[in-house]
């Protein structure tokens, strides 16, 4: 019999996320090794190790008696991942915002068009937004970069069915331009609260378009301890869009912004991003 093409672990990796991430293997799926060996054409060795770093990041998990199988997707799980991003990520962007080069800059802003060419193209937008928030990711500490990134992999089933709404693509762009521009004025205070205004708007996006009656409690709890305030904390419902308010003026220098899940009021005014 042939032996088995020689595929890296790498390789069977992302062969695999990408067919659970593009729903092609589904939250439940049992994930024979014998059968995924014949189909992929590979060796049960990288095969096993690639199955292992899918369990690593969270894509597949492992049951007593069925062996490996697709991981669930649940509304908790990527609430607190969000929550965990909106603790993390902010401050850093503000530290590191001096830190970015004209490269960097130039690579944000190809990623940025590549993002509005490809709105109507999910996996591509999907694929542009991340490589405009990684050109930043890169100048994060490396324990928290890791950190990140796993967490990025466990929500991008659910960012992906996001995407496909007509005006999240819109919407997520709009708001990134507004982070470029305060990174290249490196203006890291300003980068900090429009990241912020971003992971809220994509949590209460991915959350209630799946769920309009999902309360996000963590995610005001999260909030609420970071002295932002959204007014739809205190409903039965998540509402939107929720109006977004920072502790003691924190935000006075950001610009009026409103999208169909978050809005802040700037004077009492309110205007779409631009």
């Amino acid at each position: 019999m042939a032996e088995k093409r020689g595929h890296s672990v790498d390789e069977i990796y992302r062969v695999l996320a990408d067919r659970i991430n593009n729903g092609m293997y589904l939250p439940g799926r049992k994930l024979s090794q014998s059968e995924l060996a014949n189909e992929l054409d590979v060796s049960r060795t990288p095969l096993r190790e690639a199955l292992n770093r899918l369990q690593e990041s969270g894509l597949v998990v492992a049951t007593t008696n069925r062996g490996m199988e697709v991981a669930p997707v649940t509304f908790e799980e990527t609430e607190q991942w969000y929550a965990m991003r909106l603790m993390i990520e902010p401050p850093i962007i503000a530290a590191v915002a001096g830190e970015l080069t004209g490269g960097d800059l130039a690579r944000m802003s190809e990623a940025l068009q590549r993002m509005q060419e490809h709105s109507h193209r999910t996996k591509d937008f999907q694929d542009a937004h991340h490589a405009f928030h990684e050109v930043a990711l890169v100048h994060y500490p490396p324990l928290i970069r890791e950190m990140i990134e796993s967490i990025y992999i466990k929500i991008i089933r659910h960012q992906r069915t996001y995407f496909s709404r007509p005006r999240a693509p819109e919407e997520f762009c709009d708001t990134d331009r507004l982070l470029l521009d305060a990174l290249i004025a490196q203006d890291g205070e300003l980068a900090k609260h429009i990241l912020e205004f971003h992971l809220v708007d994509a949590a209460l996006g991915l959350l209630l378009e799946a769920d309009p009656d999902y309360v996000p409690k963590v995610l005001f709890l999260t909030a609420s301890g970071l002295g932002i305030q959204l007014d739809c904390d205190n409903r039965q419902g998540g509402g939107r869009p929720a109006q977004m308010k920072w502790a003691n003026g924190a935000a006075q220098n950001l610009p009026a912004m409103v999208t169909a899940n978050v809005c802040y009021e700037l004077d009492g005014r309110v205007s779409k991003v631009s």
